[in-house]
């Protein structure tokens, strides 16, 4: 395979992952590099995906309220710009680091110049430092600033504002499952229907509801048919003994 910045492509194999080879102490601080390099990375991408999920929301906002209401504007721009910067911070951090760990993966024994050990140490602490100011810019932002609406009276911004309502739409999700499970069990109605399971789990059947409100349920054996053409010897007597 061709040799690109005197790094053979052949050594880019799956097997490198195994944890036996990757977590082995032949080479200086490398699980300790491992743990922290995909700590790093991690946690940037939690940070990074719930502010897309945050800006998401905030632009919907804004084009709702616009939409329905073209006098009214929604001021969360502060919001909108530190959400797009801590996406960016999150993909530098996850780009840097990223290629320290498949560097130090793949290639622990390559030979780097003193230009490339150089940048390496330059990216790291511009790495620090941007996501240090996006941290605190974030927690200033979050903290003392608001949104708010302008170009309409306080009565139609809430009234925008609760039709608009946010998408909260992973909480919603699991409240409306747990009421589910807790109504039908974990089985989809399509499921219920084909296993014939319509009901709800807590009702009861008909006959022991029956039974739970005070009915005594007939035992076996304590009732039965009389067989067809049967003749009781005593049937006189006791008819005489009931009129008496």
């Amino acid at each position: 395979m061709a040799v690109i910045w005197g790094l053979d492509l052949r050594e880019m194999q799956w097997g490198k992952f195994k944890s036996s080879y990757m977590w082995n102490n032949e080479y200086h601080m490398r699980r300790t590099k491992f743990i922290i390099y995909q700590l790093a990375m991690i946690l940037c991408v939690v940070s990074e995906s719930l502010g897309t999920a945050a800006l998401s929301d905030y632009v919907d906002q804004q084009d709702f309220v616009a939409k329905h209401n073209p006098n009214a504007t929604v001021h969360n721009d502060n919001y909108v710009g530190i959400a797009s910067f801590n996406i960016f911070v999150g993909i530098y951090v996850a780009t840097i680091f990223g290629s320290a760990f498949f560097f130090d993966l793949f290639w622990p024994e390559r030979h780097e110049s003193p230009a490339v050990k150089m940048a390496w140490r330059i990216c790291s602490i511009l790495a620090c430092l941007l996501t240090l100011a996006c941290a605190l810019a974030y927690t200033d932002i979050v903290a003392k600033e608001s949104a708010y609406v302008t170009g309409t009276n306080a009565a139609e911004t809430q009234k925008l504002l609760a039709e608009y309502g946010g998408s909260p739409l992973s909480t919603y999700l699991l409240w409306h499952s747990l009421a589910h499970i807790d109504a039908y069990g974990p089985k989809s109605g399509h499921a219920r229907a084909r296993d014939d399971v319509a009901k709800p789990v807590d009702e009861k059947p008909a006959s022991l509801a029956e039974s739970t409100d005070g009915a005594a349920l007939p035992q076996p054996g304590h009732t039965h048919a009389r067989p067809e053409g049967f003749h009781d010897r005593n049937e006189a007597a006791n008819q005489q003994h009931s009129a008496v």
